[in-house]
């Protein structure tokens, strides 16, 4: 009975899902109350931009281990993962033919940048227990934070709540070995606001050769230093570890998914990352009217990464400025907006290649051997930007946006001396990025909106180079028009909520990575694709009784992504499916509150096929995936809260590939890699303790 009732939760988030409203916070701990906040909020990024919201409460229904699962719950957005450490975020199909990480968006902590300079970023450097909440911006919309095709991701820290002192610590064990543990301590006075988060995890991972170990810390703090003035310091480091099993070719994955790569395992590939972000912020408030806030920023990045095919040892240090003004004056009778600032961002990037001499360790993995390259990469990049959002009417708004993007690479060899030596540098044109923003109140609860807007991509290193390790002149920016339509309507007393986006996107000097080799891609430009897609969002509240609540939500994305025009070696593509981008994506769950105190939550994700080659000739498997948790939360005094929850992943058990790479080869007679494995089911609990001084 117990089975068929647990079976019958799970199979409604097949048709529901949950969503969650603020009803109150408690100073105690930011997780401390079950209660319900919206899972996709929608936000103003910049004036009526519009933006999607990822709240803390909404982490809550997975796992604290990855954020993964909850920005796969945005429609448009989805997540390949083949490991903790090894993430490639595609927002509209824009970043899929990236092997390997993220690019093509533009990335923040806070408002500080930390996309690097060749357009590389990496969420899995953040604990997700140190944040409140992740902003997502679909497309080049979003002037004041880039213009790059993918759009752009604002992470937010968490910081302390109320005037009020607490700790809380969030201890979780679970299978392969999870161990994490999040200690935080908040503090704000009134005027001083200082947040402290420590964080541990361990993990031996579902597959061989996946071990991985994180330790970090968080310093979040401001001090209004007057009614107009305050200074805020934000610090975090990350150091982490993590084995690399890497991907499997079809045979290997239906065999035994949980093996790793033989040339992995053999050589116990890994990668170890020391990474510091330092943040100085002053804000100043000249009038009602008129504010200012600018900071500067730090990171350093120490990474040394152990692969079958040589040893890479890596040096970023980056720093930069970011100011933006903001303000308003009367426009036709009512408040008009406008924002203006700029952003100057500079890094070098020393990377250093070794052999990896594994094979003569004695099965002791890894050994370094000659070095046979030594590089060196100065890039920098500036943006300008600025918005104006004028109230035509008191329905009727338009808001004018505009970036401005100059980036500059200058690339050297100091291990080649004389004829091979490869030094060069590529300065990319200034870039123009208009947009326009229409939106049109129908009432308080129904809103539509139209957009168009020009986004860019720059290229990767890699990409800039031609096979011999020279810099490709003729190498391009991607360059892209977005057209969306949208509207958001709120119905049933604000009970109904229904989100829903049509776009077009057409880019042209389609950047295409090829591969060379094992370790080596280069990339040229090859053509046009026209990204086209329907988002839709629905979820509802249903209050059953004053302490009962059930709360459903469905996600649903379709993609037609294709190439217009791309010929590779005389083959014409013309026509077929964008590779890496699936047709269909869906989230879907429910969460069922009682007495404010106890909650269960049930989610589902749908995946259907994933086209793996230009030719459209191999796809992956579509695949779906169940999860649930529950928890239980109690305060025990005026002080101490405890909290207690427990989660499944995989319920079903189901085999299905997490991430997959495209157009890969089989070098040296062996099959292509295609395939990273997801978990198979596993389990995790958490015990909470807050207190409050």
């Amino acid at each position: 009975m117990r089975l068929t009732i647990f079976l019958f939760l799970l199979l409604l988030c097949g048709f529901f899902g949950w969503t969650q409203e603020t009803i109150h916070k408690d100073s105690i701990t930011q997780l401390d109350e079950v209660i319900l906040l919206d899972a996709l909020q929608k936000k103003n990024a910049n004036g009526i931009t519009p933006s999607e919201i990822i709240s803390a409460r909404a982490f809550q229904n997975y796992s604290p281990v990855s954020i993964v699962p909850a920005m796969n719950q945005i429609p448009g957005v989805y997540v390949f993962s083949g490991a903790l450490n090894t993430n490639r975020i595609t927002i509209r199909g824009i970043g899929a033919r990236t092997l390997f990480g993220t690019d093509k968006l533009r990335m923040y902590y806070g408002d500080i940048p930390i996309t690097d300079g060749s357009g590389f970023s990496s969420i899995e450097a953040y604990d997700l227990e140190n944040l409140s909440q992740i902003e997502i911006i679909k497309g080049p919309k979003g002037s004041s934070y880039g213009a790059n095709l993918g759009g752009a991701i604002i992470l937010n820290p968490k910081k302390a709540i109320g005037v009020s002192t607490n700790f809380s610590n969030n201890f979780t064990a679970g299978s392969f070995g999870l161990l994490k543990n999040n200690l935080s301590f908040n503090h704000y006075d009134g005027k001083l606001r200082v947040g402290l988060q420590f964080g541990h995890m361990e993990s031996n991972g579902y597959r061989e050769n996946s071990n991985f170990e994180r330790d970090g810390v968080l310093v979040n703090t401001s001090y209004e230093i007057n009614k107009k003035t305050s200074i805020s310091l934000l610090v975090n480091h990350i150091d982490f570890t993590a084995q690399i099993p890497s991907s499997l070719g079809a045979t290997a994955f239906t065999e035994d998914p949980q093996q790793a790569t033989f040339t992995w395992r053999t050589s116990q590939g890994f990668e170890a990352n020391n990474y510091t972000l330092v943040g100085l912020n002053v804000a100043h408030k000249f009038n009602d009217n008129f504010q200012n806030s600018t900071g500067i920023f730090y990171s350093y990045l120490d990474k040394d990464e152990a692969r079958p095919f040589g040893i890479l040892e890596e040096i970023t240090k980056g720093f930069g400025l970011r100011t933006r003004f903001s303000g308003s004056f009367t426009f036709n009778e009512q408040d008009a907006q406008y924002t203006f600032g700029g952003e100057l961002f500079k890094d070098e990037y020393d990377w250093d290649e070794f052999q990896n001499l594994y094979q003569d360790n004695n099965g002791n993995g890894s050994l370094k051997g000659s070095q046979f390259a030594r590089n060196k990469e100065f890039r920098d990049q500036w943006n300008v930007f600025g918005s104006l959002l004028l109230p035509l009417s008191e329905q009727f708004s338009a808001q004018l946006g505009i970036n401005i993007n100059k980036t500059r690479y200058d690339y050297r060899d100091l291990f080649n001396t004389g004829a091979d030596n490869k030094t060069a540098n590529r300065n990319f044109e200034t870039i123009v990025l208009p947009n326009l923003l229409l939106n049109y109140n129908i009432n308080k609860n129904h809103n539509i909106y139209g957009n168009i807007s020009r986004g860019f991509s720059n290229p990767t290193v890699e990409e800039t180079l031609t096979p011999d390790g020279v810099i490709n002149p003729d190498i391009g920016q991607e360059k892209g028009i977005n057209y969306e339509i949208g509207t958001q309507l709120s119905l049933a007393e604000d009970r109904l909520k229904i989100d829903v986006s049509l776009y077009q996107m057409n880019i042209k000097n389609l950047l295409v990575g090829e591969r060379i080799a094992e370790d080596r891609f280069v990339g040229r430009n090859a053509g046009k694709t026209r990204h086209r897609g329907l988002e839709i969002g629905i979820n509802y509240t249903w209050n059953l009784s004053k302490n009962i609540q059930l709360s459903p939500f469905i996600n649903y994305t379709f993609n037609d992504h294709q190439f217009v025009e791309f010929i590779d070696e005389d083959v014409d593509f013309s026509g077929n499916a964008l590779t890496g981008v699936p047709k269909l994506t869906g989230t879907s769950g429910a969460q069922f509150r009682l007495f404010q105190n106890f909650y269960l939550n049930t989610t589902h994700q749908y995946l259907s096929a994933v086209p793996l080659t230009d030719e459209n000739d191999l796809d992956s498997n579509p695949f779906s995936v169940f999860t649930a948790r529950m928890g239980y939360l109690k305060k025990l005094n005026s002080r101490f809260t405890l909290g207690i929850d427990i989660g499944i992943n995989n319920v079903f058990n189901t085999v299905y590939a997490q991430s997959v790479l495209i157009n890969t080869q089989g070098f040296g007679g062996r099959e292509p890699r295609y395939f990273y494995p997801g978990d198979e089911r596993n389990y995790y609990g958490s015990i909470r303790l807050g207190y409050k001084l």
